[in-house]
């Protein structure tokens, strides 16, 4: 039988924590001027912590731009959190950007743009 851990949602609070190191980070510490209003929007880190996904968005600028600036940074940002962080193994970060918002604002368009075609045809 394996052994259970004794907080089983470790994983999920070691990804919380990156996520809240890494905004204050990015927003006090990195002064790459490719890199502007970032906000960090999820963290999913590998069981054995080796790896990190970090999924991003940006308010304004070129988000391959702003990617690729962050996965440049990704060693410098690792070493912060090696500061801030009291586990053993500190994980690779691989940052990616996030549509989700900019899907979600499509979806919103569309469905208001049914329902006044909707509302013109009653």
């Amino acid at each position: 039988m394996p052994k259970k851990s004794t907080k089983p949602n470790r994983a999920f609070q070691i990804a919380d924590q990156i996520q809240r190191d890494l905004t204050e980070l990015i927003a006090r510490e990195l002064k790459d001027p490719r890199v502007g209003m970032v906000t960090i929007q999820a963290v999913e880190v590998t069981p054995d912590y080796a790896h990190a996904k970090v999924f991003f968005s940006i308010l304004v600028g070129d988000p391959l731009e702003t990617q690729e600036a962050l996965n440049q940074a990704a060693g410098f940002l690792r070493n912060g959190l090696f500061k801030r962080l009291h586990i053993h193994t500190v994980p690779t970060l691989h940052f990616h950007f996030d549509r989700t918002t900019e899907r979600a604002a499509d979806m919103n368009a569309l469905i208001a743009k049914a329902v006044s075609s909707r509302a013109k045809e009653d």
